[in-house]
């Protein structure tokens, strides 16, 4: 019985969702000069490590579409990788917690040099009055500048996954190395 009333729901209620972006021509060209780019400076495939430092997950669920065909960032050279020690960039999302705090610092340390920090979305770049939504309090150290040396900053809530992919070209091309 329940699952007839379920399905009256979902004939009911009929597709609510958003439709897909519009290709846009200009990203495939810059596609292959971050590709160039990539290469010349590495030499090789960037690798990123996620690190979630205690955000509301926004930010991970645009990761997730640049990480789609729509996107396709590993078609530009830019993979995630599960290890610290295996990065040339760390991606940070949220305020950083109290408990996350050590943990930050150490995965940072663990990044061999040259290694670069994006701090992605209002919370890790400390965007508004307080430094985000959340600021520095007695369970937050506020943005991820108050804790690791951050490169470039993406700000948004959540930040678009074109702004993601030019705050990650921002900081392999012109930010600071180590």
């Amino acid at each position: 019985m329940a699952t007839h009333l379920l399905l009256q729901k979902i004939f009911k209620t009929g597709i609510v969702s958003e439709p897909a972006p519009v290709a846009d021509p200009a990203l495939r060209t810059r596609e292959q000069e971050l590709q160039a780019e990539i290469l010349k400076v590495f030499g090789q495939a960037v690798a990123i490590r996620h690190v979630d430092a205690g955000s509301c997950n926004g930010c991970e669920l645009e990761i997730h579409a640049i990480n789609g065909p729509q996107y396709n960032i590993e078609g530009m050279g830019v993979k995630f990788a599960a290890s610290p020690r295996h990065v040339d960039l760390l991606l940070v999302t949220g305020p950083v917690s109290r408990n996350l705090e050590t943990a930050l610092k150490r995965t940072y340390d663990a990044t061999p040099e040259p290694k670069w920090v994006v701090a992605m979305g209002d919370c890790a770049a400390g965007c508004g009055e307080a430094g985000g939504l959340f600021g520095a309090n007695y369970a937050s150290c506020g943005k991820i500048s108050n804790v690791i040396p951050v490169d470039v900053e993406v700000p948004g809530c959540p930040p678009t996954p074109e702004a993601l992919l030019a705050g990650i070209l921002a900081a392999v091309s012109g930010g600071r190395a180590g």
